[in-house]
């Protein structure tokens, strides 16, 4: 079945508009995988979308560049996703796209050295504590600036302003600071501070650390925009195996204690927009 796929031309985009990926795939197919596909996926619990070239163009001409570039805009710009998608379609059709391209990934398994000390922070949440190794074996860089700006206090009073169940949870912007209601809740929220969440940062880009470590639950990577070379400050921590961002984004810690709390904020109720509908807030973050 995938290899009928695959011959079919699965393609399988993550394009930048939310300075952290989102998968989505369409399926080009002549009638005799067509059929397949349509026997197949069910008893796969997969579901796909099949787009004729005609509706591929039509679709491909609806689309307008979205992003602008950290170099010239104090902002970081989201990751695209189909415009012609509703909110529940969408979410079906993130973890479609997850789900497929974890089934088409060949890669093998990371190796970590046993008993590394690796430096270890945690993160306080409104839903409990969350501790992480941080490694800096594969992403010295970006280690060193999260440390330095966990000690300068630059996350405390945070939120995590965008949460994907069954993708990942995003952090670090500045700007979430403010724009909830005084009940922690979008009631009363200020409109114009939450149009801001997902475009704050520190002031300045890193260079990418791009590794071999994987993209699985727990992980924590950078966020960035179209430039690979454009993270700052926001992260995102994985709710799953995600293989379509492995060596696209810099990996560079993991959870170690608060799986529980982890799947907490993951299951937060969310709007239009992937935007938790009360505060998911990050109320501090110490090296440890």
């Amino acid at each position: 079945f995938f290899h009928a796929m695959m011959q079919s031309r699965l393609l399988i985009n993550a394009s930048d508009s939310s300075s952290l990926p989102i998968c989505a795939f369409a399926v080009v197919a002549d009638n005799t995988t067509t059929m397949a596909a349509l026997v197949l996926a069910p008893l796969l619990s997969l579901s796909f979308t099949i787009h004729t070239p005609a509706s591929l163009s039509r679709r491909a001409a609806q689309q307008s560049p979205l992003g602008s570039n950290l170099r010239t805009h104090s902002s970081q710009p989201l990751m695209v996703l189909p415009e012609d998608a509703t909110d529940v379609s969408r979410r079906s059709l993130l973890v479609t796209g997850v789900t497929v391209a974890a089934a088409l990934s060949t890669a093998p398994a990371a190796t970590y050295a046993e008993g590394s000390a690796y430096p270890r922070l945690l993160i306080e949440t409104t839903e409990g504590p969350m501790e992480f190794e941080l490694w800096n074996d594969v992403a010295p860089k970006h280690v060193e600036n999260f440390l330095t700006l966990a000690k300068q206090g630059f996350f405390d009073g945070q939120a995590f302003h965008r949460i994907i169940p069954g993708f990942v949870i995003q952090g670090g912007d500045p700007n979430s600071k403010l724009g909830y209601g005084p009940t922690g809740t979008l009631e009363g929220a200020d409109k114009s501070k939450v149009a801001k969440w997902g475009r704050g940062g520190p002031g300045y880009n890193i260079k990418a650390e791009f590794n071999d470590r994987l993209h699985e639950f727990g992980v924590l990577s950078m966020a960035r925009s179209n430039d690979p070379d454009s993270a700052g400050s926001q992260f995102f921590v994985c709710l799953g195996r995600l293989p379509s961002l492995d060596k696209k984004y810099t990996v560079f810690g993991k959870l170690t204690k608060g799986e529980d709390v982890l799947r907490r904020l993951g299951a937060a109720k969310t709007v239009a927009g992937d935007i938790p509908e009360r505060r998911q807030g990050i109320q501090r973050v110490d090296p440890l």
